[in-house]
């Protein structure tokens, strides 16, 4: 689906910006990271902190979306709104983080501490290009 689509079918909704909505998300986001960036990643912590990373990453992209006026209801939904703003190399990354998570927290498959520690650098890089990118002035 593209991002039309989510807001035809009520996934999005579009309605005013709402910068401090996303500014909390900023520091959400940051707090989230602060505190994982402490965090060993071992068998025992490694799919938590893979699934708190993946919301690090999805924080930011929500305050995009909510500095623009955006109300987002789907994960899935993301990706199609990384891929209207000329990013789809971020959405495809952020898709693939999605379905490890949703693995994760959905079917009890766990994350090795490689695949963790790969992407925590990842999101951590993404993370920084999207505030860079679209977050700058709020």
């Amino acid at each position: 689906m593209n991002f039309d689509e989510f807001i035809k079918s009520g996934t999005v909704r579009k309605g005013t910006p709402d910068v401090q909505h996303s500014k909390a998300l900023v520091k959400m986001s940051e707090m989230h990271v602060r505190f994982l960036s402490g965090q060993v990643i071992d068998e025992v912590s490694s799919s938590t902190v893979f699934v708190m990373f993946y919301e690090a990453l999805r924080e930011i992209i929500e305050a995009v979306a909510a500095k623009e006026g955006y109300k987002v209801y789907s994960h899935e939904a993301y990706t199609a709104y990384l891929k209207l703003l000329g990013d789809s190399e971020i959405a495809v990354k952020f898709d693939r983080f999605r379905k490890i998570r949703n693995a994760a927290n959905y079917y009890g498959k766990m994350v090795d501490v490689a695949e963790t520690r790969a992407s925590a650098e990842e999101i951590m890089m993404l993370i920084d290009k999207i505030k860079n990118k679209y977050l700058q002035n709020i």
